[in-house]
C-alpha cells in the first residue's frame, strides 16, 4: 500500500519524474504543495511559470531570494504556535467537542456519538510511509468508515489532487464521516469569530482552501462508492472552527463552498500540463540553486538563474503579491517591459490587444504610434492606432473628454505683452481711492 499510487490518481511517467528532478537539481527533494498554494494557483491558471515550478516541487521562496527579490509575506511563528495550540484543544478527548460542533451545525438529526462502546466515534490510524502511502491509507480508512455507518474522525488525512497532470498531496485539518456515509471537511483557523462573525477576507481564503480539499475528496469518493456499493456524498458545506470572541474556546460555522469549488475545478482544468511546459523549455534549463555545503547559500549566478526563470512565461497580476513567492520578481520584470498586467487584471481585460503602456499612450493620441508625441504615420495593421479596435476607440474618446474638461476649467490668462492694470486705478488712473474710514 505504501508504494502504490494514490486513489484516483495515475502515477507520473518515469520520464516526467526524471525531467522534473532535472529542473529541481540533483539531490533536491521536491517541495510539497498545500491547499493554500493550490488555491492561489487555481486563481491564476494562465501562469505557466507557477504551474511548472509548483509541479516540479521547486522551492519558490529560495528561488526568489537567490534572484534578489525575496517574498514579502508569510505566517509568523506566533500565529503558527497559537494555531497549533487551538487545534489541539479542539481535537482533545478524541475529538468529542469537534464532533459535537459538526453534528450541531451540519447534521442535527443524526444520533450523537456515544462516549464509548459500539456507538463511539472511530479514529483510525493514518500513518504510512510517504505521502503516497498516507493517501492510500486515507482512502482505505474512508471506505471502511463509510461501510461501518457510524461517526469517524480522520485527523490530518492525506489526499491527492491532480494538478496539471501531476499529483499533489494536500492535508486538511480533519475529515468527518457521518452515520449516513457522507463526508465533511473541517477547517480550523486561529483568527477569532466575534459575535458570531469573522473577517470576511479570511473566511473567503479559508473557503477557497477548503474547496481544494472537497475537490480531492470527490476523487476518492468515486472509488469508495465502487468498493462499497454505497453512494458517497462529499458535503459542499464545510465546518469552519475559530476561537470564540477573545477566548480560546471553539466556535463553529457552516460555510457553503459551492462557488469556490466550481471555480477551483474549472481553473485547475485550464492549467497547461506540466510535461507540455517542460518540453518547450530550452535544452539544459534547470532551476537548481547549487547550494553550498551549509545547504542555505545559493552559489549559482543570479543572471543565469534569472534566464532560466524567464524562459517560462508568467501571468503577473497585483494579486500575486499576496499569494506567490516570485511575485516581486515578476512585478519587476513586468514594469521593465511596460506590461499592462502590472496595472491589474481589470485594466488588462479592458485594453484588449494593447500589451504595453507605451501602446496605450500612443493609442490615445491619433497619429502617434511611438508614444513620444511624434507625428509618425501609423501603418494599417498597427494595433495601437487601429480605428476598429474598441479599446483604441475608448481611449481616444476618453482623451477627448479629458481635453474638453480641462479646456472648460482653464482660467483665461492675460497676454504677456499687455501691461497689467491695478484694480484700484482701472476707472480713474492716477487718482487713489479713499479708504473706508475717510469716506
Amino acid at each position: 500500500m505504501a508504494t502504490g499510487p494514490p486513489a484516483g490518481q495515475a502515477p507520473p511517467s518515469s520520464s516526467l519524474r526524471r525531467r522534473l528532478s532535472e529542473l529541481r537539481g540533483p539531490g533536491v527533494r521536491p517541495r510539497s504543495l498545500d491547499a493554500r498554494a493550490l488555491a492561489a494557483l487555481a486563481a491564476n491558471p494562465g501562469c505557466r511559470r507557477r504551474a511548472l515550478l509548483d509541479g516540479a516541487g521547486v522551492d519558490k521562496g529560495a528561488l526568489a531570494g537567490a534572484l534578489g527579490s525575496p517574498a514579502g509575506y508569510g505566517q509568523s511563528q506566533f500565529a503558527l504556535v497559537r494555531g497549533n495550540a487551538f487545534e489541539a484543544r479542539v481535537k482533545a478527548d478524541g475529538g468529542a467537542e469537534l464532533l459535537r460542533l459538526v453534528r450541531e451545525r451540519l447534521d442535527p438529526g443524526s444520533p450523537p456519538p456515544e462516549p464509548e462502546g459500539p456507538g463511539a466515534a472511530a479514529a483510525p490510524d493514518l500513518s504510512a510511509a510517504g505521502p503516497e502511502g498516507r493517501a492510500a491509507r486515507t482512502a482505505l480508512a474512508l471506505r471502511e468508515a463509510t461501510a461501518a455507518g457510524g461517526w469517524t474522525l480522520l485527523d490530518h488525512p492525506m489526499l491527492a489532487v491532480d494538478v496539471a497532470g501531476s499529483p499533489a498531496y494536500v492535508e486538511p485539518d480533519a475529515v468527518v464521516v457521518h452515520p449516513d456515509g457522507s463526508w465533511t471537511v473541517v477547517e480550523i483557523k486561529s483568527f477569532p469569530m466575534i459575535d458570531g462573525s469573522a473577517d470576511a477576507a479570511k473566511v473567503g481564503a479559508a473557503a477557497r482552501q477548503a474547496a481544494v480539499y472537497v475537490l480531492a475528496l470527490e476523487q476518492v469518493a468515486g472509488h469508495a462508492a465502487a468498493h462499497t456499493g454505497r453512494a458517497v456524498r462529499v458535503r459542499d458545506r464545510v465546518l469552519l472552527v475559530c476561537p470564540k470572541d477573545f477566548s480560546n474556546l471553539p466556535a463553529a460555522a457552516a460555510v457553503d463552498v459551492r462557488k469556490q469549488l466550481s471555480t477551483t475545478r474549472r481553473q485547475l482544468g485550464r492549467l497547461t500540463r506540466v510535461e507540455e511546459i517542460a518540453a518547450a523549455l530550452p535544452e539544459g534549463t534547470t532551476f537548481d540553486l547549487r547550494m553550498a555545503d551549509d545547504g542555505k547559500t545559493p552559489t549559482r549566478p543570479a543572471k543565469e538563474l534569472a534566464a532560466a526563470v524567464e524562459a517560462v512565461g508568467a501571468a503577473y497580476a497585483p494579486e500575486c503579491l499576496a499569494a506567490c513567492e516570485l511575485a516581486f520578481h515578476c512585478r519587476k520584470q513586468a514594469r521593465e517591459e511596460g506590461a499592462v498586467e502590472a496595472l491589474g487584471r481589470g485594466v488588462r481585460g479592458e485594453l484588449g490587444a494593447l500589451r504595453t503602456i507605451e501602446e496605450v499612450l500612443a493609442a490615445a493620441r491619433p497619429g502617434d504610434r511611438t508614444g513620444d508625441g511624434g507625428d509618425a504615420p501609423a501603418g494599417p495593421d498597427d494595433p495601437t492606432t487601429g480605428p476598429d479596435d474598441p479599446a483604441v476607440l475608448a481611449l481616444r474618446r476618453a482623451a477627448a473628454l479629458r481635453a474638453e474638461a480641462l479646456a472648460a476649467a482653464a482660467v483665461p490668462q492675460t497676454p504677456a505683452e499687455e501691461p497689467r492694470v491695478p484694480r484700484a486705478t482701472a476707472e480713474e488712473p492716477g487718482v487713489p481711492r479713499p479708504r473706508a474710514e475717510e469716506a
